[in-house]
């Protein structure tokens, strides 16, 4: 009995001291509540009241320092404390100061959805909206206000369309043009909610805001990107271009309707359009006067030319999706836009021989779907995304335009092979190599984009494909193959010490949820014997914490399993919401009888190797990631260069040559 209440006993002093000493890391110092959540709620909530000024502002700096804390927030709430955050706000009489604590307190307090989105009052709803429509607001008042809003339109549909009624199209886009980065960054995330929020009845609605005639929206935000986030002198943050990431997504994605639509024959507008590149390459003088068989067999003739496979029926190779009717958009556009040039190509290839000639049309049509293939069109925008194309921000007609650098130099390309119509694939791919390669040094112009590409011509591809072949060439003599073997044991401990020496320093990951915000980032790292996982949230100016400043640890011993992708517990709880760039970067290990998980999002697919490689050596198990095999074979090809380095040009022989018989000399000489 005595021994009962001694275990009870410690029990509760350990829960009480649990209670007294919770910490919470914010803003780069530790904050202690040397009360008790209950208790802290309820002197907060009575300092919030005062009519003291000082006693408010403080109360509520206070608040907003120990509302991250789940236990504080729901005993705060359980007061109604949220409830006091919005009168203050719908009153709005207090000052500017005390206006930005009571809406970052109440947005904490939001954050862990303990109270719906749902409850909010029109009020304060057009309160919140009425500080970002202002002209000359607080930058602090409105950066909160700004996320308070992404929050409600990402969690409600009826809340995005009060916001939709409310906000000023012209005042949101005017925060894209100040200096104020983070104001920049609040500015861009409500506009993107609102974009992908938007359904297809709203995009044609042009109200008040003007806002979902979506087309008028991208094109004003374009605008205003290029000339303050593009070409400004600052560093574009992690939080920023993954905005501008979403907003290239959602502007190319426009043209994913034409894209996964057939050409349809009975369309006159359709035939129209087919016909106009006919007619805007050849002679149409005396065509009226033919009779309709003749007529028929002249445009058979000229589509042919044009370069169709199915020269009497053209609609037909527009029939498959993708790229469907964006095809054809591309080749009208191209035949309008630049009209020599067009005809350039076609009369061009047209006086050539058969099997030598590019055909246009059957060229167009690969090259749109290679662009549709490599811009990711009709794919949504990753919740990680974030690489984008600054020359998408300086063009109303991205994909048009792109296209016509792009057909011309397929002819340029198709010449410089001197190809035929077997080598048609072929040229398609170096095309798409040239194109990629240009796109992946980041043009900030369409006139950069045309003589880079123009500059990397088929030699050059050839230069480029040999030098990577021969960083990547092995000899496969057997020889070498066992000196591989030999070799390998070794250089895979060099790999597992390299990713021991990764976890030790440490990463910073991000919190991934229905919002993304700039302040949700937790640091994990390895201590230095390899025994104790160390974790906790952080700022995102942090660069490498020190391991006291992690309070929450996982010794390396109770770690059971390494799970990744579908496999992991955060995956399954948001099956069908995550996209598949989100699963390839997903990994989780589970400890203390697997009752437990720690869930990670990696932010590149290099750090997601590096962490599951070095957590497999934890556990003890082989590595298997790709960027593993990749390191492990570039080290053994630098390895046996160096060791073969005195054998350059000298053949090695498949097997090795057989020792002679001793000579007759040698035998009498063991005799004597």
């Amino acid at each position: 009995m005595v021994s009962c209440q001694t275990s009870s006993a410690l029990e509760a002093c350990v829960l009480a001291g649990a209670l007294l000493n919770r910490l919470d890391i914010k803003n780069g110092s530790i904050l202690r509540l040397t009360k008790a959540p209950g208790r802290c709620a309820e002197d907060l909530f009575k300092g919030i009241q005062s009519s003291d000024a000082g006693v408010c502002c403080d109360s509520l700096k206070q608040l907003v320092s120990v509302s991250t804390d789940i236990t504080f927030a729901q005993e705060f709430i359980s007061r109604d404390g949220h409830s006091l955050l919005v009168r203050i706000v719908e009153e709005a009489q207090e000052t500017h100061l005390i206006l930005t604590h009571a809406l970052t307190a109440f947005m904490e307090l939001m954050d862990h959805g303990i109270v719906s989105w749902e409850n909010l009052s029109t009020i304060f709803i057009k309160k919140v909206t009425s500080f970002v429509n202002e002209k000359a607001g607080d930058a602090s008042v409105q950066q909160v206000s700004l996320d308070i809003l992404e929050s409600m339109v990402l969690s409600s549909r009826s809340l995005f369309q009060q916001i939709r009624d409310e906000i000023i199209l012209e005042r949101l886009l005017s925060h894209l043009q100040v200096s104020n980065q983070q104001l920049q960054t609040k500015a861009m995330a409500l506009l993107m909610a609102l974009l992908q929020t938007a359904g297809e009845a709203d995009r044609q609605v042009s109200g008040r805001s003007a806002l979902f005639s979506v087309s008028l929206c991208i094109n004003m935000a374009f605008a205003c990107v290029l000339q303050n986030i593009i070409h400004s002198s600052g560093v574009v943050g992690d939080e920023m271009a993954h905005h501008l990431y979403v907003l290239q997504t959602v502007r190319l994605n426009h043209v994913e309707a034409r894209m996964r639509t057939p050409l349809d024959s009975f369309s006159q507008e359709q035939r129209e359009a087919l016909h106009s590149l006919r007619q805007a390459v050849f002679e149409m003088e005396g065509e009226g006067s033919l009779s309709n068989e003749r007529r028929r067999s002249l445009c058979a003739k000229e589509f042919k030319k044009l370069g169709f496979s199915n020269n009497s029926n053209p609609g037909q190779d527009l029939s498959r999706t993708p790229p469907g009717l964006l095809a054809l958009d591309t080749m009208t556009y191209f035949a309008s836009r630049y009209p020599d040039a067009y005809s350039r190509f076609v009369l061009e290839n047209s006086s050539r021989e058969d099997k030598h000639e590019c055909p246009f049309a059957r060229s167009s049509i690969q090259l749109t779907l290679i662009l549709c293939e490599i811009l990711r069109i009709g794919e949504p925008p990753s919740e990680t995304g974030s690489s984008y194309h600054p020359i998408f921000f300086a063009q109303d007609r991205l994909v048009e335009e792109l296209f016509c650098i792009c057909i011309q130099l397929l002819n340029k390309t198709w010449k410089e092979m001197r190809a035929t119509q077997e080598d048609f694939d072929k040229v398609m791919q170096v095309v798409r190599e040239q194109i990629t390669r240009t796109l992946s040094s980041k043009p900030t112009s369409l006139e950069l984009f045309k003589n880079k590409v123009n500059a990397l011509n088929y030699s050059e591809i050839l230069k480029l494909r040999q030098t990577e072949r021969l960083h990547q060439e092995e000899t496969l003599a057997p020889p070498v193959l066992e000196l591989k073997e030999r070799l390998k044991p070794e250089l895979l401990e060099l790999i597992k010490q390299q990713r021991l020496n990764r976890l030790c320093h440490g990463t910073m990951f991000r919190k991934i949820s229905t919002r993304r915000r700039q302040d949700k980032l937790w640091y994990c790292r390895l201590s230095p014997n390899h025994k104790v996982l160390h974790y906790g949230d952080v700022e995102e100016e942090t660069d490498m914490p020190p391991i006291e400043a992690l309070q929450e640890k996982i010794p390396v011993a109770d770690i059971k399993a390494l799970l990744t992708g579908k496999d992991c517990p955060h995956m399954k709880e948001n099956k069908g919401k995550q996209t598949k760039e989100m699963l390839d970067l997903a990994f989780s290990i589970t400890y203390d009888v697997e009752e437990y998980s720690l869930n990670f999002i990696a932010s590149s697919r290099t750090d997601f190797c590096l962490w599951t490689d070095g957590l497999n050596v934890l556990l003890g198990k082989e590595m298997s990631s790709e960027s593993m095999r990749s390191e492990l074979e570039i080290l053994l090809s630098m390895e046996i260069k160096l060791r073969l380095l005195d054998l350059e040009n000298v053949p090695i022989p498949d097997i090795a040559p057989p020792i002679p018989k001793p000579p007759i000399s040698f035998k009498v000489f063991l005799c004597n």
